[in-house]
């Protein structure tokens, strides 16, 4: 049974541009008032026209508490090469914002307030010195073909991040005005085009790790990749564009549906443990977040 009190989901859609919030536990998700929160960046939350023209296919959404600041706060990305992070669930307004281009598909906030990009086409992450004002440019920057996922580990303070053949752990050093990443760990994917990357919540040792072909749980105390945990036989597939588990253990994933919008989108968001499936008639999921802030 899917609950509401495990976490609400954020879907990417790419069909209306915006980033949709919907409740699990609704078997409806259809309709005016089916989604529980809706964003997208615009003049009367603090966008100028710029910024919005970087904006129109959400790649990211993710909810995180900060301590510098107070509060919770989501990052977002767009493909069109919008990287932000606005108040939730206020929403009124930037704390930072920047267009930093080659396709940016993941971004992670640090504790310190600054922001971990992920662009696939341009192949890099990128740790950008957000703390610093709601357009500060500099950034430290990390060569990654294929770069797809950034995930901060709280409890190794390392930032894991997902390419096209291999998963990497960086340390994130220097200053909060003058980032640095350093390489820690380096392991080969054992199938190729890394595509997601996201916690294992209530195992702060694995992480989910979705390729081209396959979905893995990742342990990181032993460097290794598991394919074999609790319902691999229904999640693992090709092409899983979304991996995450709400916190009594369902897990959600989203794979492109033949005929919509996009070959890479899908208006289901599909569950396993116990298995279920909720659509949106007319959306375009990229991805579907678990809203969790915590970061394990």
């Amino acid at each position: 049974m899917l609950r509401a009190e495990d976490g609400l989901i954020a879907g990417t859609d790419q069909a209306s541009g915006r980033i949709l919030i919907f409740d699990p536990a609704d078997s409806d998700w259809n309709g005016d008032r089916a989604a529980r929160w809706a964003w997208s960046p615009s003049r009367s939350n603090g966008f100028d026209d710029d910024l919005i023209a970087a904006w129109g296919l959400p790649t990211d959404a993710k909810v995180r508490t900060n301590g510098k600041w107070g509060g919770q706060w989501m990052v977002v990305t767009d493909s069109k090469g919008l990287a932000a992070i606005v108040p939730y669930p206020a929403g009124d307004h930037k704390r930072w914002a920047l267009c930093v281009g080659g396709n940016p598909h993941s971004a992670e906030l640090l504790p310190d307030g600054n922001i971990a990009v992920a662009s696939s086409t341009a192949g890099f992450v990128r740790l950008y010195a957000s703390s610093q004002g709601p357009s500060a440019s500099a950034y430290a920057e990390y060569r990654f073909p294929g770069a797809h996922g950034v995930h901060w580990d709280a409890r190794l303070q390392l930032l894991w991040a997902l390419g096209d053949d291999e998963l990497v752990a960086l340390a994130a050093e220097g200053t909060a005005a003058r980032p640095v990443l350093r390489e820690v760990r380096k392991t080969a994917l054992p199938t190729r085009h890394g595509h997601d990357l996201q916690p294992v919540h209530g195992d702060p040792d694995r992480l989910w790790i979705s390729t081209g072909t396959r979905v893995y749980q990742y342990i990181k105390s032993v460097d290794a990749f598991d394919s074999s945990y609790p319902g691999n036989d229904v999640i693992s597939r090709p092409a899983v564009k979304s991996v995450g588990n709400l916190l009594f253990g369902t897990v959600a994933v989203t794979v492109p549906k033949k005929g919509d919008l996009y070959d890479w989108t899908t208006d289901t968001v599909q569950f396993a443990l116990p298995g279920a499936q909720r659509v949106r008639e007319g959306a375009a999921f990229y991805k579907a977040r678990i809203l969790n802030p915590d970061y394990e």
